[in-house]
């Protein structure tokens, strides 16, 4: 799978109830509770655009907007052993 790069990390904060979902599911500790009970990003530059938060969301509040990072120079496509290349 290709690496990915954040480009924004929107949180649509009236849609947002402050489950806390999302803040649990972000292997990275991106995502806090703020003091309204929101979700918030706290450190961007950590955030590795799984796309967790987004996935977990039950009221669809954060979208994740990534791109694909650019390949090395002289690096290999990547491949899927039962599929083949995958560029």
């Amino acid at each position: 799978m290709a690496k990915k790069l954040l480009k924004e990390l929107l949180i649509d904060r009236a849609r947002c109830k402050g489950c806390g979902i999302c803040v649990h599911f972000c292997p990275k500790d991106v995502l806090v509770l703020d003091e309204e009970d929101k979700a918030a990003a706290m450190s961007l530059k950590d955030c590795i655009a799984c796309g967790m938060c987004e996935l977990y969301c039950p009221d669809l509040a954060i979208e994740v907007v990534a791109e694909d990072a650019p390949r090395a120079a002289g690096a290999a496509p990547e491949t899927c052993e039962t599929a083949g290349s995958a560029s």
